[in-house]
């Protein structure tokens, strides 16, 4: 169970201690929001280095043991200095100054190896070390808003797997709430980082339910966006053309509405971005927030008519589901059981036609990791490695032409309007101004699921929204509400249309306010304690 632990930083391959003096700061750092840090740097409690500190403090203590990380970033304390720095000559860089982060490692990090969970593309685990020259565009923007990168976390090789964090490079990712269940997957390493309180916030990627899943093992506000909302550029791309985000794992709403806040809109780096001009906030999305927005709001409850599988929900799933309807009628709104039945809805999802993006979207990132990579291409790689790169290779390599200028690219796209079409008739149908979701249909997965095959591995994460939302392209919102009986938390989705991330976030922010569902887990240091 126990992935290969070291606490370590991985910088171009080379190992690097964590500083000594990180230990045995008093500044509890359990829960720790955005605004509870800038609050305390604006009165002095304490500064970004003493901040950052505390926290590889906290990771050092406990990170052995949960492996939330695959390396280090051994600039933060110099990062936490020039912010400290910054905050006294002029006062914060932006909303997220001197606010510990942690990214997930299949983003790039401009000097630090990308392993995307894959052991060859990490010397220390027998392969070819990939280090881009600059930071993936999100990561682009957190700096520049004064986030401090801790790290990056842990993930499945290429982000492939939505329930368990088991990578090649690292090893298993666990559950800080149940080492026994799954973590959440494939942004697991971010979201026991986030929910362990080794960082603020973090980044997670999806194509599958790969923010929302881990945040629905681990009681996190998961932001999965519309497609074109925030920039996937220096990103190891799974469908880069038509379905990958990035977003905020948070532990409040707050928290993942100013994230998103520094994450979304246009850049030249991402010409899919050019599609939010228009489709974001004025002020931005934290400053939506309402705890009354609810009111008068009509959502869509889940049924067959929406999937077949996970269906009937788990008993001790719907026990708590029905709960947190009778919460949202005394918010004020009202609710239509299954609105999807009789639509059809499930029968033409059932006709998705398929279309391969892996080869065009990895030809055309690693195009992106800059002069002064040590390869380009998966080729480049083959020589400089002296591997065979299996992924996506039947036989043959796949061909790496743009999606786009194939008909079954032509298919898909006809497909995902017409079911985007139909998705928004039922919403207009039944007035509905969203859907409110459990984003499981079954509490947690054990970790190990058969004793006698302790590698048995199976994708088997219960979604409720996904993959369905993640094909049509829709934007869903995790809010943690309850816990069930083996400590493992129940979790809502709230899904709209294109472009709805303000009204979600404010509908989640709403049901916080008036649940506060979560709580801490209680950490260990080892099996034993």
């Amino acid at each position: 169970m126990m992935g290969r632990k070291k606490m370590m930083c991985l910088v171009a391959g080379i190992a690097l201690a964590i500083p000594a003096t990180v230990v045995g700061q008093e500044i509890n750092v359990v829960e720790l929001t955005v605004a509870d840090v800038q609050a305390a740097y604006a009165d002095g409690t304490y500064t970004a280095v003493q901040l950052t500190r505390a926290f590889l403090a906290r990771i050092d203590k406990y990170e052995g043991y949960y492996n939330a990380f695959i390396s280090m970033n051994p600039n933060a304390l110099a990062m936490a200095a020039e912010l400290d720095e910054e905050y006294a000559r002029s006062g914060p860089r932006g909303p997220l100054h001197g606010v510990p982060v942690v990214i997930k490692d299949n983003i790039d990090y401009g000097g630090l190896v990308t392993t995307a969970g894959f052991d060859g593309f990490s010397r220390l685990t027998g392969g070819f070390d990939m280090v881009p020259d600059d930071d993936a565009a999100v990561v682009t923007r957190l700096r520049e808003a004064g986030a401090i990168i801790l790290g990056k976390t842990n993930l499945p090789d290429f982000a492939g797997h939505g329930t368990r964090t088991n990578s090649s490079v690292a090893g298993v990712t666990l559950n800080p709430y149940n080492v026994a269940k799954v973590p959440g997957a494939s942004s697991g390493g971010t979201a026991t980082a986030v929910n362990a309180s080794f960082a603020v916030l973090g980044l997670g990627t999806e194509t599958g339910g790969s923010i929302q899943n881990p945040a629905s093992a681990q009681a996190l506000v998961g932001v999965k966006g519309t497609y074109g909302l925030s920039p996937i550029e220096g990103i190891v791309p799974l469908s880069g053309t038509y379905v990958d985000v990035v977003g905020p794992l948070a532990r409040t709403v707050y928290d993942a509405a100013v994230a998103l806040d520094v994450l979304a809109g246009p850049t030249p780096e991402d010409a899919a971005t050019y599609a939010s001009v228009g489709h974001t906030p004025d002020g931005g999305y934290a400053a939506q927030l309402d705890a009354t927005s609810v009111r008068g709001k009509r959502f869509g409850l889940v049924g067959p008519g929406w999937r077949q599988q996970w269906l009937p929900l788990d008993p001790a799933t719907e026990a708590e589901y029905q709960k947190a309807i009778q919460v949202l009628k005394g918010l004020g709104a009202e609710v239509v059981e299954d609105p999807f039945a009789g639509s059809g809805f499930t029968e033409l999802y059932g006709t998705q036609p398929r279309v391969s993006t892996s080869a065009y979207d990895m030809l055309e990132y690693m195009r992106g990791l800059g002069p002064d990579a040590p390869f380009h291409s998966i080729e480049e790689w083959e020589l400089l490695s002296g591997k065979t790169y299996g992924r996506g290779r039947g036989g043959a390599p796949p061909s790496p032409v743009r999606p786009s200028a194939t008909e079954d690219g032509d298919r898909f796209q006809a497909w995902r309007m017409e079911i985007r079409t139909l998705f928004r008739k039922v919403l207009a149908d039944y007035q509905l101004d969203g859907l409110f979701f459990p984003q499981a249909g079954a509490p947690n997965r054990d970790l190990v699921e058969d004793p006698e095959r302790p590698d048995f591995n199976p994708n088997n994460w219960p979604e409720i929204p996904s993959n369905i939302i993640n094909d049509i392209g829709l934007p869903t919102v995790t809010v943690p509400y309850s816990y069930y009986a083996d400590g493992t938390p129940f979790v809502l989705a709230w899904i709209g249309d294109t472009w709805t991330e303000a009204d979600l976030l404010s509908w989640a922010f709403a049901f916080e306010q008036a649940t506060q569902g979560r709580r801490p887990p209680q950490l260990k240091d080892s099996p034993g304690n």
